[in-house]
């Protein structure tokens, strides 16, 4: 798996990264075109999904080795790749390969009545902690490094408790396991996005790829949580 002195600001110097100010601005302004550009793969994936049914049979235990073997191995291929031109093929090949695995979820809740507005609000929603996050990065003059093994060690109960959880489909561990995720991963935006604004991420396609997780993940979780508690049946 992510600000004004004439060389280093003092937020740079003072974590150690030897990154200018306008480098730092460059990764940060490609990070979020990219983002942006990556959207597009991701949508286009999650149509043809709900389109064609062809995620559906993925189910239980196939459904997790589609899903976690193509995802590793997608982002294997942008970490080798991410010093050249196409690392950005690959991680837009990799965000229409995720868009595809939300197909299902996406479906089942659009069999809701208000299926295209609990969509629309969780995509508000994620949108909504962007900006949030955002603006904290921007403003906050801590170090936040340090949190980077405790949002990971999160990150590794979360996937544990996922992998669990499908075997065991417990609705409430679902629900608990989105709100985890939610929490975490909204934490996780700014701190990807502060390693950035400091210096401490340079590559503007391994920023992309953090940014777009901590996204998806966001969006996948609140989804889930409107399909639970606000889908209304015919």
């Amino acid at each position: 798996m992510s600000n004004q002195i004439p060389a280093l600001p003092p937020s740079a110097s003072a974590y150690g990264y030897e990154v200018s100010h306008q480098q730092r601005q460059r990764v940060l302004r490609n990070t979020y075109w990219l983002l942006a550009l990556s959207l597009l793969p991701t949508v286009l994936g999650a149509w043809l999904g709900v389109a064609t049914g062809i995620t559906r049979s993925l189910t239980g235990g196939l459904g997790l080795i589609v899903f976690l073997g193509g995802a590793f191995a997608f982002m294997f291929a942008i970490e080798k790749t991410k010093h050249s031109a196409a690392g950005v093929l690959v991680l837009l090949g990799f965000t229409f390969f995720m868009g595809l695995m939300l197909s299902r979820l996406i479906a089942m809740v659009l069999g809701f009545r208000n299926g295209p507005e609990l969509v629309m609000t969780a995509f508000g929603g994620t949108a909504g902690v962007f900006f949030v996050m955002a603006s904290l990065a921007s403003v906050l003059k801590r170090d936040l490094s340090g949190l980077g093994k405790w949002l990971f060690v999160g990150v590794v109960v979360l996937l544990v408790g996922g992998i669990i959880n499908v075997f065991v489909g417990s609705t409430a561990g679902m629900l608990a396991l989105s709100v985890a995720a939610i929490g975490i991963f909204s934490v996780y935006m700014l701190y990807d996005l502060k390693q950035i604004i400091d210096g401490g991420e340079t590559n503007y396609i391994s920023a992309t790829l953090a940014l777009y997780l901590d996204l998806y993940n966001v969006f996948q979780s609140l989804l889930a949580l409107l399909g639970i508690f606000g889908g209304e049946r015919d």
